[in-house]
């Protein structure tokens, strides 16, 4: 009896080590979302960390730790459903990527998958708070009562995405 327990707590301890040494950076979306984006994105990926360049990467390791740059859960419609915003990319052409944002959220039986933007190079995808956001040019200002999305072309640009209840709105914070 005491060699099941040692050999049983052993196996946990071995357990725990592995899953603590797995890196936290996965790109991997929900069971069923999976399906669903593998079949409506043939040919795309989840931007992950070994997609951006090294100027890229370190300025996301620096800010966000090893998560997946190209997914994160948010509650966007704040509403506590499972919704995961993701960037996919995509080339036929090296000099031409295409990435597009998606917000992708479980109802009852199956996603509802919402594309956000769709633009040319590698951006990263990450969610804040609720709070005001102003456009770059002061002209514009969105006051998120949920959670948001942004979406970060390092060096270029950065739109922040929220959901006012009833559509999407997007200020662009810097271009």
């Amino acid at each position: 009896m005491r060699t099941k327990w040692l050999v049983f707590t052993f196996g946990l301890f071995v357990s725990a080590k592995v899953a603590a040494a797995a890196p936290p950076n996965s790109c991997t979306l929900p069971q069923g979302l999976d399906a669903k984006v593998a079949t409506k994105y043939p040919r795309a990926h989840i931007v992950g960390l070994a997609d951006l360049n090294e100027d890229d990467r370190n300025l996301y390791k620096k800010g966000h730790g090893l998560r997946c740059p190209g997914l994160v859960e948010v509650n966007f419609y704040g509403d506590g459903k499972p919704t995961w915003a993701l960037v996919l990319m995509s080339s036929e052409d090296p000099t031409q990527i295409k990435s597009e944002l998606l917000v992708a959220r479980k109802l009852e039986l199956d996603w509802d998958i919402h594309s956000l933007s769709v633009a040319t190079g590698i951006p990263v995808v990450w969610r804040q708070n609720p709070g005001k956001y102003k456009d770059i040019y002061g002209q514009k200002a969105i006051q998120a009562t949920r959670p948001v999305v942004v979406l970060c072309y390092y060096n270029s640009s950065a739109v922040i995405f929220a959901w006012n209840g009833k559509k999407i709105e997007k200020v662009w914070l810097s271009d």
